[in-house]
């Protein structure tokens, strides 16, 4: 159960992560402050159930997008929290474009780079 809640919290944050920089880098993507938790909440559950079913819909049909999966999911879940929420604004296909790529590049590190950093504090509290 701990391992799922830490898990989820780490989920949680790279979805932050992700949002927070498409929302620094672009200007017709914002985040407004008083829903971006709900936002972010709503973006990383529709995430969270469409790269599973994304992935196995294109193993069993397309193959050839299996690694495009990631990015797919994040740009149906950017449309749908866009559509769910007042609190998340993306305009111009340009920034759409983008927006998806970052959203989903700075998901990925941050998915990749937040365990590493908390398993590497876990452990120096350990040997202090």
């Amino acid at each position: 159960m701990i391992r799922f809640l830490v898990s989820a919290a780490l989920f949680l944050a790279a979805a932050a992560i992700g949002l927070l920089v498409a929302n620094a880098v672009l200007d017709d993507f914002s985040v407004t402050a008083a829903s971006f938790v709900w936002v972010v909440v709503i973006f990383a559950l529709l995430q969270a159930v469409l790269a599973p079913f994304f992935l196995k819909t294109t193993r069993k049909n397309a193959p050839a997008l299996v690694g495009a999966t990631g990015l797919i999911a994040t740009y149906v879940a950017l449309i749908a929290t866009n559509v769910l929420t007042d609190g998340l604004s993306i305009s111009g296909l340009t920034t759409w474009l983008l927006a998806g790529i970052i959203v989903w590049l700075a998901t990925m590190l941050a998915a990749f780079l937040l365990p590493l950093v908390f398993v590497k504090k876990a452990v120096d509290r350990r040997q202090a």
